[in-house]
């Protein structure tokens, strides 16, 4: 897995986006208190199940994945000449 650049923004960017989905999708709603690791696994499951990612093998299911599969998908929805997207 090679590491993307500006992969952190690209991951804090998926999550802005993805918690909107999510909420908009009737998945359910994220609390204030919700940790960083249970948002990213619950927006990958739900990204997987609707088939907009494709899942990763289960030995590969893990945070550092998970968020590496997250910060693609973004990268993909940034329209062209967006500072993230390159």
């Amino acid at each position: 897995m090679k590491k993307l650049k500006h992969e952190a923004e690209l991951v804090k960017e998926a999550l802005r986006v993805g918690t909107i989905y999510f909420e908009k999708r009737g998945a359910g709603k994220f609390e204030g208190t919700d940790s960083a690791s249970s948002k990213i696994e619950a927006l990958y499951r739900l990204l997987v199940n609707d088939g907009l990612i494709q899942a990763l093998a289960k030995d590969q299911e893990n945070e550092l994945h998970m968020k590496h599969k997250l910060a693609l998908w973004i990268q993909r929805q940034l329209p062209d000449g967006h500072p993230l997207k390159s």
